[in-house]
């Protein structure tokens, strides 16, 4: 498998994983959306609280230039360090949710 190929498993692994360990609201829906052609990847909460329409983008992912960019991380996983532990180099992700000034002193990518 190319590490393309193998970035994506790891994205939908990691996204699958957080799906199943929080589906315990039924009022909520958890999806994830997958465009694996232009490699972005979102983990999405919807439903109703009372008479108030919910939604939320609970991660976002996107793979540019061979590196995996995390855009978005609501949740109170360390994702980067999780990214890392299911194999993906530091030095492939890129923290896209700080602006660039910041992401030198991270230890990852800065783009």
């Amino acid at each position: 498998m190319d590490r393309l190929e193998q970035y994506r498993k790891i994205i939908q692994d990691l996204l699958q994983d957080y799906k199943l360990g929080n589906c315990g609201d039924a009022d909520f829906e958890t999806q994830i959306l997958c465009d694996c052609d232009n490699d972005h990847y979102q983990l999405v909460s919807l439903g109703w609280q009372k008479h108030k329409r919910f939604y939320t983008v609970l991660m976002h992912f996107d793979i540019k230039d061979g590196k995996i960019w995390i855009q978005r991380n609501e949740t109170d996983r360390l994702i980067a360090r999780e990214l890392v532990e299911m194999g993906v180099e530091r030095s492939d992700i890129v923290l896209g949710l700080q602006p660039e000034y910041a992401r030198i002193d991270t230890g990852y990518s800065v783009a």
